[in-house]
């Protein structure tokens, strides 16, 4: 499977059983993998009341605040961190039992799991003109603004809420912004130990 367009707004909305929020998963690899065989998984999460995180053993984690007013998470072992600005990537074990407290009401989130030994993922926000480079799998997504994303030849462009993923088949873009204060998340992937 090579390139896939998404829109956030048309992800099927998954309750969770504690009912405590919901996920709008954007990919899941390998295809048909659950919560206990992926090598990635990209998703958004709202937030609607405190509780707890679920650990995930032998995985890593990258969280960051899309809306809301943000979350303390805290755990036993040490963590005790404010998700309180937008757009900031915060990573961490997954490992890690979390509890997590409501800052000022409802949070959505950006979330990145990817398998420790097979997978590692750098999470960035980008605001101006750059030229990504070319990576086995990856994940675009426009957070404000629109976007042209050029690949030679071809262009997708991509409004607030929209965006690309790829695996198995290498792509790197020119990423250029339409206007002022545009934001774009560039999730890139690579084979741990690369």
């Amino acid at each position: 499977m090579s390139l896939q367009r998404f829109r956030c707004d048309q992800l099927p909305v998954t309750p969770w059983k504690n009912g405590g929020g919901s996920t709008r998963e954007i990919v899941c690899r390998p295809e048909g993998a659950g919560m206990a065989g992926f090598d990635w998984r990209i998703s958004i999460a709202t937030i609607a009341q405190a509780g707890p995180f679920s650990a995930f053993p032998g995985v890593d984690r990258v969280i960051m605040l899309l809306d809301g007013g943000g979350v303390q998470l805290r755990s036993d072992t040490g963590i005790d961190y404010r998700l309180d600005q937008p757009l900031v990537p915060f990573a961490f074990s997954g490992d890690v039992a979390l509890d997590c407290k409501l800052l000022d009401g409802t949070s959505t989130d950006f979330n990145v799991m990817t398998r420790r030994g097979s997978l590692r993922a750098q999470v960035q926000v980008l605001r101006a003109a750059v030229d990504i480079p070319a990576a086995q799998r990856g994940l675009l997504l426009a957070l404000h603004g629109d976007w042209q994303l050029r690949a030679g030849d071809a262009a997708e462009f991509c409004a607030a809420g929209q965006g690309l993923w790829w695996d198995a088949a290498p792509h790197g873009w020119n990423a250029t912004p339409q206007g002022a204060n545009a934001a774009l998340v560039w999730v890139r992937l690579d084979t741990a130990g690369v």
